[in-house]
């Protein structure tokens, strides 16, 4: 396994929430890491490790093989690959739905 798997792993297992993303939570460098950060701080998430893939080509590519997910950003909670920007706007929706009808606004 390259160096770069290993970080990439040793990352993800000994981190509760890493995002994958291009530039810096304070300063996303694409549309799609914006609007992940948005909804993880939307939800609460203060914790979170950010990697900026901009920063190093071979960490760009290898999350990439890694997770076998050809775009960016990637988010991982507990060492599992929860998905990109729309897998997580998605999960996003379903949870507000389930607390509108929790708390009896949805039929």
């Amino acid at each position: 396994m390259s160096e770069v798997q290993d970080f990439i792993r040793e990352t993800v297992t000994e981190n509760p929430v890493v995002l994958f993303m291009k530039g810096t939570a304070q300063a996303p460098q694409c549309g799609f890491s914006a609007r992940t950060v948005q909804i993880l701080r939307a939800v609460g998430l203060s914790q979170v490790v950010v990697v900026n893939v901009l920063d190093d080509a071979e960490v760009r590519q290898g999350i990439k093989d890694f997770s076998n997910w050809p775009t960016i950003p990637q988010l991982y909670i507990k060492g599992e690959f929860v998905g990109g920007s729309d897998i997580v706007s998605e999960c996003m929706k379903r949870r507000t739905g389930t607390m509108l009808r929790e708390a009896g606004a949805l039929e």
